[in-house]
């Protein structure tokens, strides 16, 4: 009798197990579930938790991942606008931004097929963005005439039209240019041409800096010719000055010869001791000879 009972409450536990997986299902994080019934979407669900639906084959189930995927398309050659051939590589970022639209284009909600048409997709939108830019827009000495920011908005512009036009459900998190290369065969002539403008830059900077250099030396070559004529004609004016002043008192020194003596030798007593000093002189030469004769304490007779 035990044993009948507990065997029937095993298969109700396992009665009540089926039950629960045949009307209900779990979403877990970073999912997104798309409940089809009779294999046409029905509703979408994003929310973590336990969810009822209809056993199959009326209700089935297709879960997808809400995460960023990442790729990178294949290192190709692309054609610029100036002929030249560069090859570049892009990276992408993409996510399933609407389930219910990504199921029913791609068999099974692939995400393998979904990215093998996107890659289609960037390939052409790569072609078309760097075929308007020369080769100087992206291999240049100079950062500041590179384009890459350009070039990247204009591929994620071109790639979320055809995307939203298409009603793929996929929307792009990031995309940019992983790397670029030349080709062998035209790395050379690349050089060549960077270092001849290199060079044409030079000789450019060159001739500014010799046509400065020659306007500021004849700046100085002529403020120097101003400076002599002025201080020559300063002195030629100062020494007429002088010659006209020493005329004056030639006439007055040849009237009165010893007047002239006395009065030079008080300009050089007068000169030998303008500062505090002592002197220590010989009366007998001049014009310390002045003071022969000289009472002592300064009297006068």
């Amino acid at each position: 009798m035990k044993k009948n009972v507990i065997t029937i409450i095993i298969a109700g536990v396992l009665l009540v197990i089926f039950v629960l997986l045949l009307f209900t299902f779990q979403v877990p994080q970073a999912q997104v579930v798309v409940v089809s019934r009779f294999q046409e979407p029905k509703r979408t669900i994003s929310v973590p938790g336990l969810y009822l639906k209809w056993p199959w084959p009326i209700d089935s189930i297709n879960r997808f991942d809400q995460r960023v995927q990442m790729f990178e398309d294949q290192f190709s050659e692309t054609y610029l606008a100036d002929n030249s051939i560069l090859l570049a590589q892009v990276y992408v970022g993409w996510r399933i931004s609407d389930a219910k639209a990504f199921f029913p284009k791609f068999p099974g909600g692939s995400a393998v097929l979904a990215q093998r048409t996107l890659q289609t997709i960037i390939s052409n939108a790569k072609i078309s963005a760097m075929s308007s830019y020369n080769l100087p827009d992206l291999v240049n000495s100079d950062p500041t005439k590179l384009k890459f920011d350009e070039i990247e908005q204009k591929m994620r512009t071109a790639v979320a039209a055809q995307l939203a036009q298409n009603q793929y459900g996929i929307s792009i998190d990031f995309l940019g240019l992983k790397r670029i290369g030349l080709p062998e065969s035209v790395t050379q002539s690349v050089f060549d041409r960077m270092k001849a403008e290199r060079t044409k830059y030079i000789t450019e900077a060159q001739s500014q800096g010799d046509a400065q250099a020659t306007k500021i030396k004849s700046a100085a070559t002529r403020q120097a010719a101003d400076l002599v004529a002025d201080a020559t004609a300063t002195a030629t004016r100062i020494q007429g000055q002088g010659e006209a002043e020493a005329a004056k008192m030639l006439g007055v020194f040849q009237q009165n010869s010893q007047l002239a003596v006395f009065e030079l030798q008080l300009d050089a007593l007068k000169n030998s001791m303008n500062q505090k000093s002592t002197l220590i002189f010989d009366e007998r030469w001049s014009p310390f000879s002045l003071f022969q004769n000289v009472p002592p304490n300064g009297e006068t007779k």
